[in-house]
């Protein structure tokens, strides 16, 4: 969607680079977020969940910045970040009861 937009709509260059900036930063994220997901599950570690339940939260908080802050907001924009909102809290509300049943 980025690149279409930088494509179609005059960018501002300072704009561009902290858009694309942050969408790396959401892609590393997301990655690590993943992977320690997978581990703690993996391992019925609570650290890893926990770790990745926070990632979760800073990610919620870089798809907020791309449905309301971002310099040009298509409706595909609104669309995909409602429904990974969506998807993440529906994670984090598993993490947390998965945490909970490693607890015990």
């Amino acid at each position: 969607m980025i690149i279409y937009k930088s494509k179609c709509f005059s960018y501002p260059d300072s704009n561009l680079a902290l858009d694309l900036g942050l969408l790396f930063l959401m892609v590393i994220l997301e990655f690590v977020r993943l992977y320690l997901g997978t581990m703690g599950n993996l391992t019925e570690e609570e650290l890893p969940l926990g770790s990745s339940l926070l990632l979760t939260i800073g990610n919620v908080f870089l798809s907020i910045y791309f449905l309301v802050w971002e310099t040009y907001i298509l409706r595909a924009d609104l669309i995909i970040n409602g429904i990974l909102l969506v998807l993440y809290g529906l994670e984090a509300i598993l993490e947390i009861f998965t945490i909970a049943t490693f607890f015990r």
